[in-house]
């Protein structure tokens, strides 16, 4: 192995905890033009052949949120009459550009396009590209004060609402992947008048419990701090990996000798089939793997998975002030009605089977459901069979709740 490219494991891992931590920026330093994030998605976009349309959406908290939009596929570059709507929704340490890095006819934001839908990218508060508040800097403390709770109660309405304002339609389609698919189940069964604007909640490898997870990752998770109203660990943004560590990476992914050791680095938190990935994408995959969030959200899923409990933020001793009660409230996915359809991994090391297992009889209106055996957390969004699959499965499931 040549040695200008080698790194111990220990090294490594040094290098890899030396940049995880709860950290306080410059504002400048995550700002992004809106000329910026244009440029990225619509480039991305456009470099396919598809046309390209952004948007930023306020929340009724003060969050703007980017929205991406493909109106018509490059089959049918005329937008001719209205199209059904969907909208794509990413997981954690993650933004809107995972539904397009793969190929187009591997990416299923572009197959969706393709087979007429008008297809919509969401970006969470938090993420790379909806970082700006009405009166918040990301330096400040009380831009990170949210978690998955508030993308579901603020940002999943908000996109929703704004997608249908502007397409003039009453339905869509919501798909939701990883974490995508909590913030569903959350909004969709606290909020009636917005579950009834789904036609159908499609879950990718959903995760409402941690409580069976067999991820490496979440061996360090005892790492992570208990709540405190006075710790500095629960504030500000929660950086996985800092500048020196990230460009590590993209470096190490670009390097084709490199690209096997640099997937298993990426991927082992999910599991890892190199078989069921286009290896030649690492560089890709490299460079925007690992967004990041609030270090409150990573704190809420560490109660979630300490509890077993699919609740609401543990405050501690402030639970009774603000919920009039010692203990969390449970999330009531039973009181959500809508059509939904599910699709896990049999090796899938986040939203482990055993969790899935306690979800399902949850759901009360489970449309459908489909195990794929030998598929890991990743397969969902970047597998090499995901589209004959199961991407062309969804579309011809939608089309039954037309």
């Amino acid at each position: 192995m040549n040695r200008a490219t080698w790194i111990s494991p220990r090294a490594f891992f040094q290098l890899v905890l030396s940049g995880t931590k709860f950290w306080h920026h410059s504002g400048g330093r995550h700002c992004h033009s809106k000329r910026t994030r244009q440029t990225f998605m619509s480039e991305v976009i456009r470099y396919k052949g598809y046309p390209s349309e952004e948007y930023e959406v306020l929340t009724d908290d003060g969050y703007y949120l980017t929205v991406n939009r493909i109106p018509f596929g490059r089959e049918n570059l005329t937008p001719g009459g209205p199209r059904p709507v969907v909208l794509l929704q990413h997981g954690i340490f993650a933004e809107a550009s995972f539904w397009v890095e793969n190929l187009a006819n591997n990416s299923f934001g572009f197959i969706l396009a393709d087979a007429g839908y008008d297809v919509w990218l969401g970006n969470n508060r938090g993420s790379r590209w909806s970082r700006r508040h009405q009166n918040l800097s990301t330096d400040q403390d009380e831009f990170w004060d949210f978690s998955f709770h508030e993308m579901a109660l603020y940002d999943l309405p908000a996109m929703i609402n704004f997608i249908l304002k502007k397409t003039g339609q009453k339905q869509l389609y919501y798909v939701g992947y990883s974490q995508g698919t909590t913030i569903g189940f959350i909004a969709f069964s606290a909020i009636p008048e917005l579950s009834q604007k789904i036609k159908l909640f499609t879950a990718l490898a959903p995760v409402i419990s941690l409580k069976h997870v067999t991820s490496p990752a979440s061996k360090f998770s005892f790492l992570l701090p208990d709540y405190s109203s006075k710790s500095i660990f629960v504030r500000g943004e929660f950086v996985l990996f800092r500048k020196p560590v990230a460009d590590f990476f993209r470096k190490l992914c670009s390097v084709t000798l490199m690209q096997q050791f640099c997937a298993q680095l990426i991927f082992s938190a999910g599991g890892f089939n190199a078989t069921n990935l286009n290896m030649s994408r690492m560089d890709v995959y490299g460079a925007r793997f690992m967004d990041g969030t609030s270090a409150k959200s990573v704190v809420h899923w560490k109660q979630i998975r300490d509890s077993g409990l699919f609740r609401y933020f543990d405050y501690g001793n402030e639970n009774q002030a603000r919920y009039n009660q010692s203990f969390p409230p449970l999330y009531k996915i039973e009181d959500m009605t809508v059509p939904t359809a599910v699709w896990t991994g049999g090796n899938d090391l986040i939203a482990s089977p055993r969790d899935v297992a306690v979800l399902l009889p949850r759901i009360t209106n489970l449309v459908y459901h489909k195990n794929m055996t030998y598929w890991n957390h990743w397969d969902f969004i970047w597998g090499l069979s995901a589209p004959e699959l199961m991407y062309y499965k969804i579309i011809k499931l939608m089309r039954c709740f037309s």
